[in-house]
């Protein structure tokens, strides 16, 4: 039997207007130390994204997302940002802000697998 161990996760959202607080759950991001796993999973539903704002600049929004996803992975090409420890890019990536992209609260949790673990969530939260 595998040992379950901590894991921290938080939803990506989209904040079309940021003045309205209102959101689109669009990913999840997921943290496991011991299983040396950073990630972020993502799928954006366009039509919920414009029913909260009809001009919602969508290709934006999929730049933004794409550098999410490229500085969690540590894609070098995304920047200074990409070159931090796992930890520190998850931490920075999940830090409370007022912008088009924004987490949820971190989440904890144990697994057996945070690839699996990670894509539950997704199905569950975002799917």
């Amino acid at each position: 039997m595998s040992e379950r161990t901590v894991y921290e996760y938080a939803v990506v959202r989209v904040v079309p207007r940021v003045e309205r607080e209102e959101f689109i759950n669009v990913g999840v991001a997921l943290y496991c130390k011991k299983q040396r796993y950073a990630a972020v999973k993502m799928f954006v539903d366009a039509s919920k994204c414009k029913s909260l704002f009809a001009d919602v600049d969508l290709a934006l929004i999929g730049k933004h997302l794409d550098s999410f996803e490229r500085i969690c992975a540590g894609d070098k090409t995304a920047g200074k940002l990409a070159e931090l420890d796992q930890a520190e890019r998850f931490r920075w990536l999940t830090a409370k802000r007022s912008t088009l992209i924004q987490c949820s609260a971190l989440h904890p949790g144990l697994c057996i697998s945070a690839e699996e673990t990670h894509q539950a969530l997704f199905e569950k939260l975002i799917l």
